[in-house]
This record gives C-alpha cells, structure tokens and sequence, in this order.
C-alpha cells in the first residue's frame, strides 16, 4: 500500500517537474541558443511523457 502510494507521488512529481522545465526553458531562458532550448524542452517533454505512460500502467495494473 506504501509503495502504491509513494509510487504516484514520484509519478506526480515528475510530471509536474517536467511542466515546470518546458515552461520555464519557453518563458524565462533568453540566453541559451535556439537549439539548446530545443533540446530542453524535448528534454521536459520526455519527462512528462515517462510520467503519462507511468500513471496509464498504474492505471491499468488496478
């Protein structure tokens, strides 16, 4: 039951983190090159991605 629970906390906060990295890469990162920021938000999307297919496994394993 613990590790059910602490395993949607990591989904939740990983998922969040990578909102919050696409966002910030777009909204506040002037001085990195164009492709730099690419590869960030490629980078955030990643994580949002691992954390959507994630809760789709717990999902479906209940």
């Amino acid at each position: 039951m613990w590790q059910r629970g602490l395993n949607w906390a990591a989904i939740l906060l990983v998922g969040i983190f990578g909102l919050m990295w696409v966002g910030i890469v777009v909204y506040a990162d002037h001085f990195s090159s164009l492709w730099m920021r690419i590869v960030q938000v490629v980078f955030g999307f990643l994580l949002l991605g691992w954390a959507v297919q994630k809760a789709i496994h717990m999902i479906n394993e209940a």
